[in-house]
């Protein structure tokens, strides 16, 4: 474990470095889960993601490649991108080998978001116990610094699709003081992120989207002090 954390330390230091001497070059890519079970994983391939790694690249400075990293969870590549993006609208089902991969990711110094796409809950939740057995997943308080970073969102999520027309609703894994899991619900952060003509989403509700996502990765990456 010790072998993954340095990793990422090393992964960290490097950007660090390549943001300030090198900034024409991409640092490292954001990355969308890849699972079995039936779900499709793919939902939003096309736009999504792309669109936040661009939003992110123009208004927090990063450097992150502008394509996508589509990684396996069971694959040894997880552990190349620090942030990974996983959605869909249906079953997922981690094998224990798999469980355990993502759980050392996370553990390593990765971060997941889980964005359910309407239908992935009472999916995703047993997976999840599979992935770490002794936590819950715990509501994170309007105060939590995810919704404080460059964009404030002092009522939290914003609501891009109606789904089951509820509040939407952030939850948390949190491992030894580390929000290693934040996991959007009753909210579609990622359709929001697609481009215009897929969901014919309004303008207003793109950008609340695109900047809770940019929130996300920025505290991915720089935030360390977490609920307890």
């Amino acid at each position: 474990m010790n072998r993954l954390f340095f990793k990422f330390f090393s992964l960290l230091i490097l950007t660090l470095i390549s943001i300030s001497t090198f900034s024409n070059y991409p640092t490292y890519q954001i990355g969308l889960l890849k699972y079995k079970g039936g779900g499709d994983w793919y939902a939003n391939l096309e736009t999504s993601l792309p669109n936040l790694i661009k939003f992110c690249n123009e208004n927090l400075a990063t450097n992150f490649s502008n394509e996508q990293a589509i990684i396996d969870v069971a694959s040894a590549d997880i552990f190349n991108v620090p942030f990974i993006h996983m959605t869909g609208h249906g079953n997922v089902q981690f094998s224990e080998q798999e469980a355990l991969n993502l759980r050392n990711y996370l553990i390593a110094g990765g971060f997941l978001h889980i964005d359910d796409n309407y239908g992935m809950d009472k999916f995703i939740r047993p997976q999840m116990k599979k992935v770490f057995p002794e936590l819950d997943f715990m509501e994170l308080p309007f105060s939590h610094p995810i919704y404080h970073q460059k964009y404030e969102f002092k009522t939290g999520l914003p609501k891009i699709h109606e789904h089951d027309d509820k509040p939407p609703q952030g939850f948390g894994l949190i491992y030894k003081g580390r929000l290693v899991c934040f996991y959007s619900f009753e909210c579609d952060l990622g359709d929001g992120w697609e481009s215009m003509e897929v969901h014919k989403d309004s303008q207003e509700a793109r950008t609340k989207a695109l900047k809770m996502g940019a929130n996300l990765v920025q505290y991915a990456f720089t935030s360390k002090l977490m609920i307890k």
